[in-house]
C-alpha cells in the first residue's frame, strides 16, 4: 500500500495562522491520507463503479472498499447513486476549491509515480464487461424508437437543440405570428421578440399564450407595410405566411427593409399543390410556391446567402409539401418595381 506522509497525520495537525485553529483543509489530506482511498478516487474520476467492480480491479475484500467509500463519501470526495439493484460511485462533481487543487497535486503525484500500474487496464475490463442496457435497449426497439421518442419527448425534440444557434442578443421578428406558437419556443433564446399580425383576435390568443413572456411585444399591422422601422430586426421570421398574402413578394421584400444588414430573412411555406379547396376552407390565396420563385424573391429583396430547400416529407401530415427558403441581407434592400408576382394556380 502506497503511503503519503506529508498527508498521513494531517488530520491531528493543529495550526495556529491569524489567530484560528483547525484549517478545514486539514480534513482533507486526511480523507486522502491512506493510499487505497487515493487509489479508489483516482478510479472514480470520470467513470462509475460499484463496490464489486471496484473489489474486481483492486484485488481488495469487499469490506476494505466498502469502509474507504464510507471515508470518501463522508468526506465529500465521492457520491452515489441508485441504478436498480446497482449502487454506483463517482467522484463527487462539487468538491470545494481547495479540495480541487489537492486532488490536482494529488493526481499529478500519482501521474508521475503510477504505484498502481495495473488498475486502468482492469478498470478498462470492467467497463467492457459490464451490461450496456442502453446498447440491448435499442438493439430491440430500433424499429419503433422514433415512435416511442415522440411520445416521450414530443415530436418536436429533435429541433430544440438548433435554439442553441440563436444569438442570445438577437431581436426577431415573427412576422404574421398569429396565436404565438413561435414567438413562445424561441423567446427564452433570445433579447426579444416582436410577434405582428393582421388580426386582433390572433393577437389576442396569443397574448394568452405569451402571458408572462416578458421579452415579447405584440403589433397589430400588415405584413405588406410592417410596422417596425429599417433594419430593427436580426432575424425575420415567416412561417406558414406567404400563401396568405395578396403580393407574397411584397412581404418578403417587407421582411429583408425591417432586417439589419447581415441579418437573415428565413420563410416556410408550401410547395405547389392541386388543393384548391384551400381557398375556401383555410384563406389560401396562393397554392404554394416554386422554389425558383422564392429564390427570386429573396434575391430581389436584397438578400444573399440564399438556401431554398424542399424540406422532408412528414409522414404523418396531411397537408401539402413543404419548403424552406433563407437568405442573409446583404446591404441596402430596394425592391424592384418589375418583380413579378407569380401565380401557381
Amino acid at each position: 500500500m502506497v503511503n503519503w506522509p506529508f498527508l498521513a497525520h494531517a488530520g491531528s495537525c493543529r495550526i495556529l495562522v491569524s489567530g484560528y485553529m483547525d484549517i478545514a483543509i486539514f480534513d482533507r489530506f486526511a480523507a486522502l491520507g491512506d493510499g487505497t482511498r487515493t487509489r479508489l478516487l483516482a478510479l472514480l474520476e470520470g467513470r462509475e463503479f460499484t463496490v464489486s467492480d471496484l473489489c474486481r480491479v483492486t484485488r481488495l475484500p469487499q469490506s476494505t472498499v466498502s469502509r474507504h467509500l464510507g471515508v470518501l463519501a463522508t468526506g465529500g470526495w465521492v457520491a452515489s447513486r441508485t441504478d436498480g439493484p446497482r449502487r454506483p460511485y463517482r467522484m463527487a462533481e462539487a468538491i470545494s476549491p481547495d479540495a480541487a487543487a489537492l486532488w490536482a497535486l494529488v493526481r499529478d503525484e500519482l501521474g508521475r509515480r503510477n504505484p498502481w500500474p495495473e488498475d486502468a487496464e482492469r478498470a478498462e475490463a470492467v467497463l467492457a464487461a459490464a451490461p450496456d442496457r442502453s446498447h440491448a435497449f435499442f438493439s430491440a426497439s430500433a424499429g419503433r424508437w422514433e415512435q416511442m421518442r415522440s411520445e416521450l419527448y414530443g415530436r418536436s425534440a429533435d429541433l430544440l437543440s438548433l435554439f442553441g444557434l440563436l444569438d442570445p442578443h438577437w431581436i426577431v421578428g415573427d412576422l404574421g405570428g398569429g396565436t404565438g406558437h413561435t414567438a413562445l419556443a424561441i423567446a427564452p433564446f433570445v433579447r426579444h421578440v416582436v410577434v405582428v399580425d393582421r388580426s386582433p383576435e390572433m393577437l389576442h390568443a396569443a397574448r394568452v399564450r405569451l402571458k408572462g413572456a416578458r421579452n415579447v411585444e405584440l403589433r397589430e399591422g400588415n405584413l405588406s407595410a410592417l410596422p417596425l422601422e429599417d433594419g430593427k430586426l436580426d432575424l425575420a421570421i415567416l412561417s406558414f405566411v406567404l400563401h396568405y398574402l395578396p403580393d407574397p413578394a411584397a412581404g418578403v421584400f417587407e421582411a429583408a427593409r425591417v432586417v439589419r444588414p447581415g441579418g437573415r430573412v428565413v420563410a416556410v411555406d408550401l410547395r405547389p399543390h392541386d388543393r384548391a379547396r384551400y381557398r375556401e376552407e383555410l384563406g389560401h390565396r396562393w397554392q404554394g410556391f416554386e422554389l425558383t420563385v422564392l429564390r427570386d424573391w429573396l434575391y430581389r429583396a436584397g438578400l444573399r446567402d440564399i438556401v431554398v430547400r424542399p424540406l422532408p416529407a412528414d409522414p404523418e401530415a396531411e397537408g401539402p409539401l413543404l419548403v424552406l427558403a433563407s437568405g442573409r441581407k446583404a446591404g441596402r434592400a430596394r425592391r424592384d418595381s418589375g418583380v413579378p408576382v407569380h401565380s401557381n394556380n
